[in-house]
């Protein structure tokens, strides 16, 4: 199919499906792969820059320790007119960890972009230079989740929101490889992968008010989302919808649609589905089950082409 090992990477946007994108990374590289360019959009370019700026293996590291509890502390809950989430406290933590370095695009020792929208003119921005944090941070803030950044005198929201698939962002060299990770297909999800992980924050059970916390998380943010599609059909109704799930499906259907139009205007030569089902967009505590499921996908693909 393609002769070289070189591959220009591109991974979609999707909330905690990101995830997924480790477990694709993690594969290619076990086959010998060597990934020369990034592009990314949303998650896609949080774990993207992460991997160009050699910091992708802290992240994992750091992301499979948090479990519910530990996620929802990160969250600091703003309900203003433009989020209900500002994002300032886990990017000042992954900061804090020296996970995000401050360090401009062009002085990555791989060639990275990532894509945002200013939604006052309705623009794609694309970022392949300037400041990484600026870049990834304007790219994860999903309209109506996340506060918008602002930047130059506008405000900068999810690269999603046009190009959930930044395919014809990504740096190209001849004979590569194009790999992409899409984080919105509609293919049933049916994995469950055991973490053997148990909550040290066990004391939950024992605490009312947390019990209502969560309770709480559940209901307006989506609950076991990686349930098998059986269990999932099954459970639905219209009453079980609620407003976060409600906008979030539909931000979903708007991206698959979307990535749809990208493919077919530039084909990839490996495409790896992820469920949309597999996360809500919050579920970073199921890390474990997410990696490995990209993973498999990709395994599963490359098997498939021979790759």
């Amino acid at each position: 199919m393609v002769k070289s090992k070189n591959v220009a990477l591109v991974l979609g946007s999707g909330g905690a499906r990101g995830l997924a994108h480790i477990g694709v990374i993690e594969e290619l590289t076990r086959r010998g792969y060597s990934i020369t360019s990034i592009s990314g959009s949303s998650m896609g370019a949080l774990v993207g820059g992460l991997l160009a700026a050699n910091r992708l293996d802290d992240y994992k590291n750091w992301i499979l320790k948090l479990d519910k509890i530990d996620i929802l502390t990160l969250i600091d809950f703003t309900f203003s007119s433009k989020g209900i989430v500002k994002g300032q406290k886990v990017f000042e933590k992954m900061q804090e960890l020296n996970m995000v370095p401050d360090v401009n695009i062009e002085d990555l020792p791989l060639p990275y972009t990532a894509v945002a929208v200013d939604i006052l003119s309705n623009q794609l921005i694309v970022f392949n230079s300037g400041k990484l944090q600026t870049a990834i941070r304007a790219s994860i803030s999903i309209p109506s989740v996340f506060t918008p950044l602002p930047y130059n005198g506008t405000l900068l929201v999810d690269g999603g929101v046009l190009s959930p698939l930044p395919l014809e962002y990504v740096r190209r060299t001849k004979n590569d490889l194009l790999v992409a990770v899409d984080l919105n297909a509609i293919i049933p999800y049916d994995l469950a992968v055991p973490t053997n992980k148990q909550s040290k924050n066990s004391w939950v059970k024992d605490n009312p008010k947390i019990e209502q916390l969560v309770a709480k998380w559940d209901k307006f943010f989506g609950h076991n989302a990686a349930a098998k599609e059986s269990e999932v059909k099954a459970k639905q109704s219209p009453k079980s919808i609620g407003y976060f799930d409600l906008a979030m499906r539909s931000v979903q259907l708007m991206q698959s649609q979307l990535t749809q139009y990208a493919i077919k205007v530039t084909p990839p030569d490996v495409l790896v589905p992820i469920s949309k089902n597999s996360a809500t967009v919050f579920e970073f505590y199921k890390a474990a089950e997410l990696i490995e499921y990209g993973r498999l996908q990709c395994e599963k693909v490359l098997d498939e082409k021979g790759l």
